[in-house]
């Protein structure tokens, strides 16, 4: 336990101290800034006339940053998708698979079973910096999606001590 919490205080130590020199991206910014400040990209996409980088740290993060650039590659929005409030668009039997991973990037997991004939997606988010959590995405074989849900982390290895 002693080694957990250890490695937790370095860990946050050395992103407070990489956070010294970071730049928080803000709607007016160039794409050569936002480059500057984030670094590249997990993947880009096109977004009506513009341009959309996604900065996702799946499969081991929780979040999913989002950065759209006009055509003239300026910064119009930056948000943070691994949210309920944007869970909450995805709209069942109209969104396909191509229009999750535009929304919300790649998932952390793509995971099968017996009693569902497609794709199921797994993205990892964190509510309210407490609870770690699970967003599902369940794509029929045409990759359209059926249905979403939303569910808690659960440890894979509890310690338990007597």
């Amino acid at each position: 336990m002693k080694i957990v919490k250890t490695v937790s205080s370095l860990a946050a130590a050395a992103l407070l101290m990489a956070g010294c020199a970071f730049t928080p991206v803000q709607p007016g910014m160039s794409r050569d800034q936002v480059l500057a400040s984030y670094g590249t990209p997990t993947r880009i996409v096109p977004v009506g006339s513009g341009t959309r980088l996604q900065y996702s740290r799946q499969p081991a993060g929780q979040s999913v940053v989002m950065v759209d650039l006009d055509a003239a590659g300026k910064v119009v929005a930056v948000r943070e998708v691994m949210t309920p409030q944007e869970f909450a668009r995805v709209e069942p039997g109209k969104w396909t698979r191509e229009d999750v991973e535009r929304e919300f990037g790649p998932p952390a997991r793509v995971d099968r079973v017996a009693s569902w004939p497609g794709d199921i997606m797994n993205y990892r988010w964190r509510e309210n910096n407490i609870q770690d959590m699970f967003f599902w995405v369940y794509l029929d074989a045409g990759n359209r999606v059926q249905r979403t849900g939303q569910g808690m982390e659960i440890p894979s290895r509890l310690e338990f001590k007597f």
